[in-house]
């Protein structure tokens, strides 16, 4: 079993000759506008897959998806004269799912947009359900200052040391 950094280099190597090669080999004007996104590699370098997207519409991701798979032997072929390893990977073509994800979250994002606006309308006209400040405030200061946790009359202060037990003092 090769480790993992030898199987990401063959999945590299597998990638480019792939990508750079894909036009000459299969020699088909239905080839559509084919992009590698991607190659994964086992550990045991015996099987390869091959990640792709195609432009187009459904019709040309078909004739697309059929191409690569009738030439997927004269790819393999290619590719292991490339990489010179002792056993050559299988090929598998996976239609990667990259623009459809991205189409989705797009529109995801366009309904959260809208909601946004719903509640920034909603939210320009609105007012406070009872007083905008709906803290109670008494007329004494140093009332304010006691509710604030502020030290006031007959409590230890912040420079005065609290009361300790006589147990505590020993110590």
């Amino acid at each position: 079993m090769a480790d993992a950094a030898r199987a990401r280099k063959v999945a590299d190597r597998i990638k480019v000759l792939v990508a750079a090669n894909l036009e000459p080999i299969v020699k088909d004007p239905d080839l559509g506008f084919v992009t590698i996104t991607d190659v994964r590699v086992t550990g045991d370098l015996q099987h390869a897959s091959v990640f792709y997207t195609v432009f187009g519409d459904e019709a040309q991701r078909a004739r697309t998806a059929a191409l690569l798979e009738k030439n997927r032997g004269r790819l393999r072929s290619f590719v292991g004269g490339q990489i010179q390893i002792r056993l050559t990977p299988s090929l598998e073509f996976i239609a990667d799912a990259i623009p459809e994800t991205a189409a989705h979250l797009e529109e995801l994002l366009q309904v959260a947009r809208q909601h946004d606006e719903q509640v920034a309308a909603t939210a320009s006209g609105a007012a406070y359900a009872g007083d905008a400040d709906p803290y109670k405030h008494s007329e004494d200061p140093d009332a304010d200052e006691l509710a604030a946790g502020e030290p006031g009359a007959g409590e230890p202060g912040a420079d005065e040391p609290a009361d300790l037990p006589d147990d505590a003092s020993r110590r």
